[in-house]
């Protein structure tokens, strides 16, 4: 006998009687594509209170055999009735790693405790996970002639995952054959993608540019880089640190200097970047440097069904190219345990990420443009303080650039008061124009009315 309330979820959907049969079957396949396992009830309602119903054996039949007209692919679920406070209830254990599944012809993602209709593109992404171990691009066999690989590169990459280069062979060749075999970038003696990446002398490339203002119109400065995947994440961070402001402080008679913005959090947004990318797109890893912000701009949105909210919670790691991981792993660049999000959240806590147009971008706010902005021609020690007419309309665009922007920070943009901005916002809110997802701290705001978002290519 079950006492305790049940309630819906991802996971458990509740039906009060078997006139909803149908749609506890679409509940069924949603749970199935998003979790791989769940529990449907019958004769309990919505609310948890236990309704009950008449169940005989051929009850049971027949919902079995509606499970396997109904569902595809077929499943095997445990059905058993159960009593919950007093109540005969059926309950459905099931569970399936075949997706997407289908529910009368149609399949569902189960978002929250509500059951949504897989688009096209959705569908298509799913049927692409399930065969990821197949479709993989990093382990991927590279097509012959295969490209020429530097064995300079190979060497050193080998001594840096602390191989021994002298013990792998009696050669040159035989050694760096039995390093690519032993970083597992041999698959039955074939050459995989990831290899290209790291050694091949044919070379991969990053675009970066500097932009006059906070948007794409004016163009300062545009270098696209040539090399390899260890080569372009450090000219990736050069470039930053060539075109932000750099201070200094004292350490007792040595001076070191400190760029605006945390090296440490711009390296592993750049290592993410060429990390986690989407390798079958032919665009580029983008830096693009604005007066007020920095962005790190891979092909590729977040991998396996991870949400924003997930990733900025820290210790998720979804990988999308886990060899092209590995490696960086073996040189001591990513940690295995999905650190990565934690160490840029602590060293740059206002980093705000986004999805846009097939684009994963990360956005680290420059604080020398609040400080400038604060001087004017008129009366360089006076902050200019934004027309509270029009500051609505300056704080969902600023938003829409930089959705990680806390109050604090909003005021100090705007030189204006918290209770100023928190007022705004409030009213933005009420009004349906833009709405707080995740946490208080850690969360981000999202544009409901359509302000544009960049994301083109730089």
């Amino acid at each position: 006998m079950i006492s305790e309330l049940l309630r819906e979820s991802e996971t458990v959907e509740l039906k009060k009687s078997l006139a909803e049969l149908k749609e506890g079957m679409v509940s069924v396949a949603a749970i199935l594509n998003k979790h791989g396992a769940g529990e449907l009830w019958f004769g309990i309602a919505p609310s948890g209170k236990p309704a009950g119903l008449d169940v005989t054996d051929k009850t049971l039949r027949d919902l079995s055999q509606a499970i396997a007209a109904h569902i595809e692919p077929k499943i095997y679920p445990q059905i058993s009735t159960q009593t919950v406070a007093g109540k005969t209830c059926i309950h459905i254990r099931f569970d399936g790693q075949n997706a997407p599944y289908f529910a009368h012809g149609r399949a569902y993602m189960r978002v929250a405790d509500e059951d949504r209709q897989l688009s096209a593109a959705e569908l298509e992404q799913i049927i692409v996970d399930k065969n990821q171990n197949a479709l993989r691009w990093d382990t991927r066999v590279l097509d012959k002639p295969w490209p020429d690989l530097e064995i300079k590169k190979v060497k050193r990459f080998a001594k840096r995952a602390g191989l021994q280069w002298d013990a792998l062979g009696d050669d040159e060749e035989s050694r760096q054959q039995q390093a690519l075999n032993k970083l597992e970038l041999l698959q039955k003696g074939e050459l995989c993608n990831a290899a290209r990446l790291f050694f091949a002398k044919e070379p991969i490339q990053l675009r970066c540019a500097v932009f006059g203002t906070t948007d794409t119109v004016t163009i300062i400065d545009r270098h696209d880089f040539d090399g390899d995947i260890l080569e372009l994440i450090e000219e990736a961070q050069k470039y930053i640190l060539k075109n932000i402001h750099i201070g200094m402080r004292l350490e007792g008679l040595y001076r070191v200097d400190v760029p605006e913005i945390s090296m440490d959090a711009l390296r592993e947004a750049i290592i993410n970047a060429f990390c986690h990318r989407d390798w079958r797109d032919p665009d580029y890893v983008q830096v693009a440097i604005f007066k007020n912000r920095v962005e790190i701009r891979n092909p590729g949105k977040l991998y396996g069904g991870l949400t924003l909210t997930e990733m900025r919670k820290g210790n998720v790691s979804r990988r999308r190219n886990p060899l092209i991981a590995d490696l960086f792993r073996r040189i001591e660049m990513v940690e295995g345990w999905g650190r990565g999000m934690p160490l840029i959240l602590e060293s740059a806590p206002s980093v705000a990420f986004r999805q846009v147009a097939g684009l994963f971008i990360a956005s680290f706010m420059r604080p020398s443009f609040s400080l400038n902005a604060k001087e004017t021609p008129q009366n360089p020690s006076k902050p200019l303080k934004a027309p509270q007419r029009h500051l609505k309309d300056v704080l969902l665009t600023q938003l829409s650039e930089q959705p990680g922007l806390s109050m604090a920070a909003l005021a100090e943009l705007n030189h204006t008061s918290l209770d100023s901005i928190r007022h705004h916002l409030l009213a933005l809110q009420s009004s349906g124009r833009i709405r707080h997802i995740g946490p208080s701290r850690g969360g981000y705001w999202e544009i409901v009315d359509g302000a544009n978002d960049e994301g083109g290519g730089v």
